[in-house]
């Protein structure tokens, strides 16, 4: 095995300016490092990272958590994305990433005990926002560094979080159904648990309220953010007196299923019935009709998420922040105006 006495003797200086070269000490010369660093690559070295680590007290890792196992949430190309934003961040900035892999909430939370507990990350992001959660609790309790992105509950305001400001964004989708001669307009969104789920719903009942629709609960369906949930959402509605025209969908996964679902029942979108979704995934574009959806800049919650999170393990009193990354909506061939 390669030692730091290797590289010294190849580089010919002493083990000591090898240590500091690899600790990135100022105080040694630009040269010295190229001559050390080309050693150390000549001869294969690499670091101890974990033994550099316990000294500095820093692992130089952080811990990525989804709302459900990696095996369903991966499914979803808005979770891939977000990553790949953190992913440009953390690289960098030189860390590496723990992805939860739990399948149960159960087995996330003592996955992130485990990463707490064995001081394997300097801090935690969580890809999601959910009503009591056992995760979000066990780590301000322990006052260990972490993000949301999402928004918290009400009454937390010491919680770093990334965010859109969904509700305004579900009321500017649900109106541009309105200004198209839609009234009668169901709402299809993921678990109500999750905080965005439920402000997007809010900014759909906003946009009725506001042009004079009465809100019906019968068009209001909660399910899985997965393709197969929509099939479950779409044969609730279609067995209504009387159907919806338009359907506000929250999540564009969810959208692709009830695609294939309203083909089934012969009905085609937008010409029988319209919907507009949220996201803009890269699936989006390419299914037909393309989506009209929200984008939400998925790269870039993911990489404002890394930063703030890397400030705060660098520095404890970092104050709370929210951060809100801008929205638009993409118009494409999923609506049609009614007559």
């Amino acid at each position: 095995m390669v030692t730091i006495k290797d590289v010294a003797k190849v580089s010919g200086v002493s083990p000591s300016t090898v240590s500091r070269v690899i600790a990135n000490n100022p105080r040694i010369s630009e040269d010295t490092k190229k001559k050390v660093r080309k050693a150390m690559k000549e001869l294969g070295y690499h670091p101890n990272v974990n033994a550099r680590n316990l000294v500095a007290k820093s692992t130089k890792a952080i811990g990525v958590i989804m709302p459900s196992s990696a095996n369903v949430a991966l499914q979803n190309p808005f979770f891939p994305e977000i990553l790949r934003g953190i992913g440009s961040v953390i690289h960098e900035a030189e860390y590496s990433m723990y992805l939860s892999t739990g399948e149960t909430e159960k087995e996330i939370l003592s996955e992130v005990q485990r990463m707490v507990y064995g001081s394997y990350v300097d801090g935690v992001i969580l890809l999601y926002s959910r009503i009591n959660d056992k995760v979000t609790n066990f780590l301000r309790e322990q006052g260990f560094p972490f993000v949301m992105v999402g928004k918290p509950q009400e009454h937390d305001t010491e919680i770093t979080h990334v965010d859109n400001d969904n509700v305004r964004a579900g009321k500017e989708i649900t109106q541009h159904l309105i200004d198209m001669g839609h009234e009668k307009i169901g709402f299809i969104g993921g678990s109500r648990d999750l905080l965005v789920t439920r402000d997007r719903e809010s900014g759909y009942v906003a946009a009725l309220e506001k042009a004079g629709i009465q809100e019906c609960e019968g068009y209001k369906i909660h399910t899985e953010f997965l393709k197969s949930g929509g099939r479950e959402a779409v044969e609730h509605l279609m067995s209504l007196s009387t159907p919806p025209s338009g359907l506000v969908v929250s999540d564009d996964l969810i959208s692709l299923g009830i695609l294939s679902m309203l083909e089934s029942y012969g009905l085609r979108v937008p010409q029988d019935i319209s919907l507009v979704s949220f996201n803009n995934v890269y699936l989006s574009e390419i299914t037909r009709p393309a989506l009209t959806t929200v984008d939400i800049q998925i790269y870039t919650l993911g990489a404002q998420s890394a930063k703030a999170l890397i400030e705060k393990t660098l520095n404890k009193n970092e104050p709370a922040k929210r951060i809100i990354i801008p929205y638009e909506i993409v118009y494409r061939d999923s609506v049609s105006q009614l007559s």
